[in-house]
């Protein structure tokens, strides 16, 4: 889904929502995801700011080293194929994984626990362009209703700043 909100001064930011493949589907479907994203990129004026919002059933790892533009020092675990596939996308793009910019307990950066290991991963991310990552103040999970009892009981929000400007 995508979506373009009037801003301030003739302004506008795009956001568009997505759900990605989880690690079963085949590796040609997960692909396909990601090379389809940059035809909704093309369609939005350079000038918007730009929110990639959603379920990317990827990880990213804790280090940043390989990728130090398009995320922060602060993410969780190893990465896996399609956390590998996401970071050449921002790469290729020249956008920033939010979540991994501020430090924040493990607990405000995962989304969802492994049924079998028990382990909370980060799954979901908010992305925007790097040209507007200092519009963004704080990327964190919000707990849900169901926060102990269930493996998807976690949101995320966003803080941007309160007057976006080009």
């Amino acid at each position: 889904m995508m979506m373009r909100l009037s801003l301030s001064k003739g302004n506008f930011a795009t956001i568009i929502s997505v759900y990605a493949p989880t690690m079963t589907h085949p590796d040609e479907n997960k692909e396909a995801f990601y090379n389809q994203l940059p035809s909704f990129f093309s369609g939005i004026p350079r000038i918007d700011k730009l929110l990639l919002i959603g379920d990317f059933n990827a990880r990213i790892e804790r280090k940043n080293d390989k990728w130090p533009l398009v995320m922060g020092k602060h993410g969780i675990g190893k990465c896996n194929s399609n956390g590998e596939l996401l970071l050449a996308l921002c790469s290729e793009f020249e956008q920033i994984v939010t979540k991994t910019m501020f430090k924040q307990k493990d607990e405000r950066k995962t989304t969802w626990m492994h049924p079998r290991s028990r382990h909370w991963h980060m799954n979901d991310f908010i992305i925007t362009t790097c040209r507007d990552k200092m519009d963004i103040h704080s990327t964190r999970t919000m707990r849900g209703a169901n926060y102990d009892k269930s493996t998807t009981g976690k949101g995320q929000v966003s803080r941007p700043s309160s007057t976006l400007q080009n």
